[in-house]
């Protein structure tokens, strides 16, 4: 694994933990009217915190990006997972609760997961599938799945409804994440004209802005220990699946590597379960904080 690549990751999972606790803290006070509307992102930048975790979020995104220009999806993508880790230390912090059995179990099922997946699959670059049908099929699958995900969320909106939207997002987020590789790729190889000339980049826009509507979204109507985890063990999986379906990733495909890396991922999706449910993240903001509706009024 290059030192690089992990640094560049966890530092990534780091300002993305941190923006999206600062973004929820911000979303849940935006009318509900604005569910699933572009208007949702228009109130939110009226507030300073929401501001300054959509930052934080697009630092992430930078890192990462630069992270999958040099290392494989199949490597980058689980070690984003451990986000959630950065967003339950400043939860914690918030609401000063302990991290107790729950926490640790949680943080040892993630990190054990994330190091199991890694050195059972020892992901490695390989020649990328040529086939557009390959890419179209997958990446279809990705997004029609987030739009069926979406449909169900309208119709529970407060119940299981911010649990699909982040499913969504995530599997949105995951396919951004092939489309960045792409896109960095084509950059590589002839700089901003061959990168314009192809729709990756134009997809990796779409995927973004759609991804944060669902996710501002399901923070507005739901505590973050709903909708983080789901946004949290989605995007790894699609991105995975992105990156060995299309972009020519290759993992160890023998008996035990197999097995392994089920595992490393079953432990990853529970240690996100896990600290998601935490008491440290936080269910809700006081009252005394003034709402996103009530700054647009001033």
């Amino acid at each position: 694994m290059s030192v690089l690549v992990l640094l560049l990751s966890v530092s990534a999972a780091c300002c993305l933990g941190f923006g999206f606790v600062l973004q929820q803290n911000a979303a849940q006070q935006a009318p509900l009217s604005d569910f699933l509307s572009f208007r949702l992102l228009l109130d939110l930048m009226r507030v300073p915190r929401w501001l300054g975790g959509l930052g934080l979020m697009v630092a992430g995104m930078v890192l990462g990006a630069i992270a999958l220009g040099k290392g494989e999806i199949s490597l980058v993508e689980p070690l984003l997972a451990t986000n959630l880790l950065f967003a339950l230390a400043l939860s914690r912090y918030q609401t000063e609760q302990p991290l107790g059995r729950q926490g640790w179990a949680g943080l040892l099922l993630l990190a054990g997961g994330v190091s199991a997946f890694i050195v059972a699959g020892q992901p490695r670059g390989g020649s990328a599938v040529t086939d557009p049908l390959r890419h179209w099929v997958i990446i279809g699958a990705m997004v029609g799945g987030a739009m069926v995900l979406t449909t169900y969320a309208k119709r529970s909106r407060l119940s299981w409804g911010p649990v699909l939207l982040a499913l969504a997002a995530g599997l949105l987020y995951g396919v951004q994440d092939a489309l960045t590789r792409v896109s960095g790729t084509r950059f590589s190889d002839g700089g901003f004209a061959e990168l314009f000339t192809g729709w990756q980049p134009y997809g990796v826009v779409a995927c973004g802005v759609t991804g944060l509507i669902l996710v501002q979204s399901a923070f507005e109507t739901a505590p973050l220990r709903m909708s983080l985890p789901a946004l949290t063990a989605a995007e790894p999986l699609a991105g995975i699946l992105c990156g060995v379906g299309f972009l020519g990733d290759r993992l160890h495909t023998d008996t035990g590597a197999l097995a392994w890396e089920a595992v490393g991922l079953a432990a990853v999706v529970a240690g996100i379960v896990l600290l998601g449910a935490h008491p440290a993240m936080p269910c809700g903001t006081p009252e005394a904080e003034p709402s996103a509706r009530d700054l647009q009024r001033r």
